[in-house]
């Protein structure tokens, strides 16, 4: 693997599985020394605040929670209550108002727009209500431009085993209109699997399904838990939040509960709506 090795040079680091990997070269002898990554969030004081000509929209207001690596969190309530901006600012993809937003011990609102990039493609998984997948790219190639991406190695391997995790081994080469609803969010389920990134954002991933087919798409999601993934699932359907280890709700920009659901976890099975 290595020409030569001076003593004790640090001559690679990997970032895999969600952990901090070094080689280390002593003499003749390869070791490795594996550190966990702790991928928690943390908010505090968080406001997003819109202006709308004369009118300021608060949009989230004050909010202060904290979510343990490895958690499955629903974040539930109406149209309006703040619940995709919660979801962009974690996923950097707006900065706060006001605040602090700290995962992995940095807080991301305040790094630089690059590094807030290389944030998002190395940190988090993105699944839209829409799916925003090209329409002019196959679902193999889909996937693989997020792994291209992402700098993984063997990206289309990579993007291939994705879509098989998530059955769609047989419809790689199809285009998104040659694809249902739910086998179009399954491809934009492998694109968000494909990085292996620690932390899931998912925004009313089964809005604009079937009861049936939102089921399989939820079980999909949930079975990442086994992986030490961090899951945020948005939604507006409070059934769906019962799956969760716990539920946080938003009413106009603010926490009105958080806990566990209140007649407790239950499986997929026992989901009905």
């Amino acid at each position: 693997m290595f020409k030569s090795c001076d003593n004790l040079v640090i001559v690679q680091y990997l970032n895999l599985l969600n952990s901090k990997f070094w080689i280390i070269c002593s003499e003749n002898q390869v070791s490795v020394s594996v550190l966990i990554m702790n991928y928690d969030i943390k908010l505090l004081n968080v406001s997003k605040y819109y202006q709308m000509g004369n009118t300021t929209v608060k949009a989230l207001e004050e909010l202060s929670t904290e979510i343990t690596h490895g958690e499955v969190v629903v974040v539930l309530g109406p149209s309006g209550s703040g619940k995709t901006t919660l979801l962009n600012l974690i996923g950097a993809l707006e900065n706060p108002t006001n605040g602090v937003i700290q995962i992995a011990e940095k807080d991301i609102a305040q790094i630089k727009r690059q590094k807030q990039f290389t944030y998002r493609r190395e940190t988090i998984g993105f699944i839209f209500q829409t799916f925003n997948l090209f329409p002019t790219l196959s679902a193999l190639e889909n996937v693989q431009y997020v792994a291209d991406l992402a700098k993984l190695r063997k990206s289309r391997n990579k993007a291939i085993e994705a879509l098989k995790t998530v059955g769609l081994g047989e419809r790689i080469r199809h285009f998104p209109h040659q694809l249902s609803g739910g086998e179009q969010q399954r491809v934009a389920i492998a694109r968000a699997l494909v990085k292996d990134a620690p932390i899931i954002l998912a925004d009313e991933p089964t809005g604009e399904l079937d009861f049936k087919t939102g089921r399989q798409i939820l079980s999909l999601l949930v079975e990442q838990k086994q992986s030490k993934k961090t899951i945020l699932l948005v939604t507006h359907n409070r059934e769906i939040s019962r799956l969760a280890h716990r539920v946080i709700e938003l009413q106009a920009g603010k926490i009105v509960s958080d806990g566990p659901p209140t007649d407790g976890t239950v499986s997929i099975d026992n989901l009905k709506w």
